[in-house]
């Protein structure tokens, strides 16, 4: 998982994406995450509740 972490941090480093104001604060995220244990379930239980917010939306756009 660290590794796949990693390679996150360099994606979002290289992204011009990524507003330069909210660079700093995804890659302090991830380089806590990177030093945890329970990093797998964290996210796991984010992208949960972001998905729960979000398919009511995605669902009236008719995109699922």
């Amino acid at each position: 998982m660290k590794n796949k972490i990693e390679e996150v941090i360099t994606q979002v480093e290289g992204s011009e994406r990524i507003s330069v104001e909210s660079k700093p604060l995804i890659l302090e995220k991830l380089q806590e995450w990177k030093s945890e244990e329970k990093v797998v379930n964290d996210v796991a239980v984010r992208f949960e509740n972001w998905w729960m917010e979000m398919e009511p939306i995605f669902a009236e756009l008719g995109w699922i």
